[in-house]
């Protein structure tokens, strides 16, 4: 049978080729509206496997419907068309087509209804992604790229590995829940992991995405953590394991962003630290928290999204990207700074925005499952968001002191972009049943009591309290903060230098060795073959002197009776 439905990422992938081949308006209107007619065919999907494919034994079914799917690929259209808005002005062609390529895997990933098809949509991801990074058009991103690419690679032959094993051990490759209790199962769980950035192999997200361009970023900080999430949902939901390490991840992004002075470096730990709380969700396993991981999912790339273009334009009008070379541009980029701000709210889980409504049903799956020090946790890291994404992020980029700088404010296509994000942010806090409405199981939760609010708007208090009381403590110098990437920095390259001496002193030996052979190969060629011009036959070596007949006779007699001997026996 082939396809009933035409996948829509097929859409996504036939505009990424006209986008390189149209030119000037047409352009355009390819980029602007291709992302609505994938957002239309996401929902003519219906529930249940679409189509089937037969390959070897096979049967692949690239299209499978269900509401978790939906809800996700419809982000992911959102996205891009928000993305390809903020960004076809001044993008390059060919960071848009792969940014395109790129959204087409993630929806692909989404629909797929076996482990085949999501690892070959998985590895279009980790091919068009690096083209994306390479696009910041800077030897930084150039090699970002290349690390990015090898810790991809690596995730995906990780992932391949596991599901070979899955598929040995049962025969099947649907998807499916499992829990990591073998070889193939933990492989496939570590090669998910590691495209949502868990530590210890997450540096590769904070080490890439800043090195991208402006407009590359935006897409970046979307897709790829958050098909990692959804993988979660659909194979280990209720797996233990991830509730410790989703809270680790917690822990790690809120620090490292406390430390970072690069703003573009703050959200890409950030994107760690909310994916963190997408992980714990998955780990606690209930309906409720596979609700709030998928709300969360939802609410975080646009707020995410929001935040990386409030960041971009400031990067593409001012071409700066430190926080202590930043300050005062509030007075000349307000719709800029306002969105900023807006997606910085959001992130902090405010009353009113789109992440207390998502984040806030994680810690009441939290408190249902009777996980308390799970729930402490939560809310201590809700403190922690609000300090590094929610104050720091606007304060020190668009306030604290004047820098001096008085750029243009934000294009009207990304000043647009922006404001529809922020318009989505608070419409989702106000109205949260719009997006409960779409979750995969059916929602009773009611975000807005009085002690909830009371009890979010007493802790982002007392965290902005704390802010500017450490405010000495939280300027950022001219540093840079290594975590894993140490590894590939330092470790690396010094081992790199060990093999390169080891190799040289092999050389040499080997230089030594070859010299004494030519030195006896030269000995024995003289004393075998060497001086057959001499008068006195006894100087000539042993084959240049003149053999007597009979000698010779008796020489091609034995050679002969050995030939035979050896021919015959």
């Amino acid at each position: 049978m082939g396809f009933d439905v035409f996948p829509p990422a097929f859409v996504l992938l036939i505009a990424a080729a006209l986008i390189g081949l149209v030119r000037g308006h047409a352009r355009t209107a390819v980029i602007l509206i291709a992302p609505l007619l994938t957002l239309w065919a996401i929902w003519q999907i219906p529930d249940g496997v679409q189509s089937t494919v037969k390959f070897l034994s096979y049967n692949i079914e690239p299209v499978e419907g269900s509401p978790l799917r939906r809800l996700f690929a419809t982000v992911f259209a959102i996205m891009v068309f928000v993305g390809g808005l903020y960004s076809f002005r001044i993008a390059k062609w060919y960071e848009l087509a792969a940014a395109f390529a790129y959204a087409a895997g993630a929806i692909g990933v989404c629909f797929a209804g076996d482990l085949i098809t999501l690892f070959l949509y998985w590895e279009m991801m980790a091919i068009f992604s690096t083209i994306v990074v390479w696009c910041g058009g800077t030897p930084g991103a150039r090699a970002a790229g290349i690390r990015y690419a090898i810790m991809h690679l690596l995730g995906g032959v990780i992932l391949k590995v596991g599901i070979e094993g899955v598929v040995v051990g049962t025969g099947s490759i649907q998807i499916q829940a499992m829990l990591a209790t073998d070889f193939s199962t933990w492989m496939i769980l570590i090669g998910i992991l590691i495209n949502a950035a868990a530590p210890p192999v997450s540096a590769w997200l904070s080490d890439a995405y800043p090195e991208s361009s402006p407009t590359g970023s935006v897409f970046l900080s979307a897709f790829t953590t958050k098909t990692a999430v959804l993988a979660l949902i659909l194979l280990f939901p209720g797996e233990p394991i991830l509730i410790g390490l989703g809270l680790f991840m917690v822990m790690y992004g809120i620090i490292y962003a406390l430390l970072e002075n690069d703003v573009r470096r703050i959200l890409a730990y950030s994107i760690v630290n909310q994916v963190g709380f997408m992980v714990v969700a998955v780990g606690i396993g209930t309906e409720m928290a596979l609700n709030g991981a998928a709300a969360h999912a939802f609410a975080h790339i646009v707020y995410k999204a929001l935040l990386f273009m409030s960041a971009g334009v400031v990067i593409y009008r001012t071409g700066k990207n430190k926080c202590i070379e930043l300050g005062g541009l509030f007075r000349t980029m307000p719709v800029t700074a306002v969105c900023g701000i807006i997606g910085a709210l959001a992130i902090s889980s405010f009353p009113l925005t789109s992440g207390f409504t998502t984040k806030s049903m994680i810690s009441q799956a939290a408190v249902d499952g009777n996980l308390m020090w799970v729930y402490m946790a939560l809310t201590a890291a809700s403190a922690g968001v609000f300090l590094h994404a929610g104050i720091k992020f606007p304060w020190f980029v668009f306030f604290q002191r004047d820098s001096g700088l008085r750029p243009k404010d934000a294009p009207w296509n990304m000043s647009l972009a922006m404001i529809l994000f922020a318009g989505l942010c608070i419409l989702l806090g106000v109205f949260p049943e719009l997006l409960y409405a779409l979750l995969p199981y059916p929602v009773n939760y009611e975000p807005y009591s009085i002690g909830k609010v009371l009890f979010y708007l007493q802790l982002l208090l007392f965290s902005g309290l704390a802010f500017f009381v450490l405010l000495p403590l939280m300027k950022r110098t001219m540093t840079i903060s290594l975590d894993t990437d140490w590894l590939w920095r330092r470790v690396a390259f010094s081992l790199l230098k060990l093999v390169e001496k080891v190799l040289d002193f092999m050389g040499e030996l080997l230089a030594q060795q070859r010299h004494r052979l030519q030195q006896f190969m030269h000995r024995m060629a003289v004393r075998y073959l060497g001086q057959p011009h001499t008068a006195d036959s006894k100087e000539r070596g042993m084959f240049a002197r003149s053999w007597p007949i009979g000698t010779t006779a008796l020489w091609i007699a034995g050679l002969l009776s050995a030939y035979v001997l050896l021919y015959y026996f």
